[in-house]
């Protein structure tokens, strides 16, 4: 719960400030590596098979340890598990740099994910439980979630300066001094946690059984298109990651203890929100690999003019989640709220595809490109609005934001594969310029409808009341004001 230390303007403002900076370099390294992958595949001796990997290896590491990583958080400490995944990030990235084969830098990658598993549900703690349910706490998330979805655009834009600056390695080494300031930074800016010893158990034998479980579901999700879904890889992978998580519900249920408390599921607007989170992120996720694909192969441009590219969605998408989004929340209620903005991403997505040719521009996908992004400013931030106000209890807020990061990560796994298998389907194994174009649009109309569908699941959230107006808090003032500020800073960046 937040404290009377915690609600000065200052202190408030510089706690928001670092868990959305926080997000913002976890969810930056999901992309960053996107427009570097044709130098690393040269320098280091992918195949065009496995340089896939380089960016599946830090999502199933991500995915399948999140539920370990929220219940360390519950469990330890939201403090102490942030500065160590940070020190983690850190250090892989680092490894990451310095790799001179492939094998390293697939490790290397895996461990950041090992990281991101531990800073996703923290940061997602620290939010809920430091600013007050309402208005404020709207305002929070927003903020989170403007840096999320922001970090995903911003890593295609700094992933090509970086690349066609510097070399590939240093979409890695970037992370290095940004984890280790916020890990320094943390120590000195949020509470302290309450001291360890508490005579709970960790339900080990659940975190072992969910944490193998997750890994291979995410596992046969990122691995079906290349090896097939009928290899062991694919099927095999998720029927037996499948098999795992029933028997972890099994072990869930007679713990008395449990890793993931079994009546987190009858929490209705947790398993909506969830369901829509899978649908959203496995939909309008898969945009960025599509439009991606588009300027480098079709348009033909180089690392720093595709990374730029991003630069008008992440703009976008920041100041709607960071100027509006909390103000709609207060006047639509988050329920609709999610869903006009999964139907603004669904409309942007749209005018993309109708914009992609194989003799196009830029300038023909930049208006679906910006309504995208803003659609994604309302949507994404709003999802998680709606898993902080899902009724999890403080101690349990932990392991609610991971299974939801969870959901995430599976979605966009699948996601991804899904839209690479449409596309490649479409365009045949040796496309033409045309060909290409037609199996991106295909999976992109695809992914539209999909993101039109999330929009609809949304809609069984609750209707919350709307909010009695009051008194700015000093809570409230100190999010608007490092709203503002890292609205200022991201626009100096561009």
């Amino acid at each position: 719960m937040a404290t009377s230390e915690t609600r000065s303007p200052r202190r408030a403002g510089y706690i928001l400030a670092l868990l959305a900076f926080t997000q913002f370099i976890v969810t930056i390294d999901y992309n960053i590596v996107y427009v570097a992958l044709p130098d690393i595949g040269r320098e280091l001796g992918f195949s065009a098979q496995s340089l896939q990997w380089v960016v599946s290896a830090y999502a199933v590491a991500l995915g399948g340890l999140l539920l370990f990583g929220g219940r360390a958080v519950d469990r330890i400490g939201p403090r102490r598990m942030l500065v160590t995944g940070l020190v983690i990030y850190a250090l892989s990235s680092l490894a990451g740099g310095l790799a001179q084969n492939a094998v390293l830098l697939v490790a290397a990658r895996a461990a950041q994910g090992v990281g991101g598993a531990l800073l996703t549900p923290a940061t997602l703690m620290l939010v809920f439980t430091t600013f007050a349910a309402g208005p404020e706490r709207n305002r929070a998330t927003s903020v989170w979630g403007a840096m999320g979805s922001a970090g995903l655009a911003a890593g295609s834009l700094l992933g090509g300066v970086l690349t066609s600056a510097f070399g590939w390695s240093w979409v890695f080494f970037v992370n290095v001094p940004l984890a280790l300031g916020t890990a320094f930074a943390a120590t000195r800016v949020l509470p302290a946690d309450r001291p360890l010893g508490n005579g709970r158990s960790f339900d080990a034998l659940g975190a072992v059984v969910a944490t193998i479980g997750s890994t291979l579901l995410v596992f046969g999700l990122v691995s079906g298109p290349d090896k097939g879904w009928g290899s062991i890889e694919g099927a095999g992978a998720l029927a037996v990651g499948a098999v795992l998580l029933a028997v972890f519900v099994l072990i869930e249920n007679s713990s008395s203890d449990p890793l993931v408390p079994l009546k987190l599921f009858r929490l209705r607007g947790l398993i909506v929100a969830m369901l829509a989170l899978i649908v959203f992120q496995a939909s309008s996720g898969g945009t960025y690999y599509l439009l991606t694909t588009y300027l480098q192969n079709v348009l033909n441009y180089g690392p720093l003019t595709a990374g730029l590219a991003f630069l008008p969605p992440t703009v976008a998408c920041m100041l709607v989640a960071m100027k509006l989004n909390a103000r709609v929340l207060g006047w639509l209620g988050v329920r609709t709220t999610l869903f006009w903005g999964s139907v603004g991403t669904a409309v942007g997505l749209a005018a993309i595809i109708a914009g992609m040719s194989a003799h196009g521009s830029y300038w023909a996908v930049l208006p679906g490109v910006v309504i995208w992004g803003a659609g994604g400013g309302f949507a994404f931030p709003s999802l998680f609005v709606a898993i902080a106000s899902s009724g999890a209890e403080p101690a349990q807020q932990g392991v609610a934001s991971a299974l939801a990061s969870t959901c995430r990560q599976i979605g966009g796994a699948l996601g991804l594969a899904a839209l690479v298998a449409v596309a490649n389907s479409r365009a045949g194994s040796a496309p033409d310029t045309t060909a290409l174009v037609g199996g991106l649009q295909t999976a992109g109309w695809v992914a539209a409808v999909g993101t039109l569908g999330g929009a609809f699941i949304g809609l069984a959230l609750k209707k919350q009341p709307k909010p009695t107006p009051a008194p700015a808090t000093t809570a409230t003032t100190a999010t608007e004001e490092v709203a503002t500020d890292l609205t200022e800073a991201a626009s100096h960046a561009g």
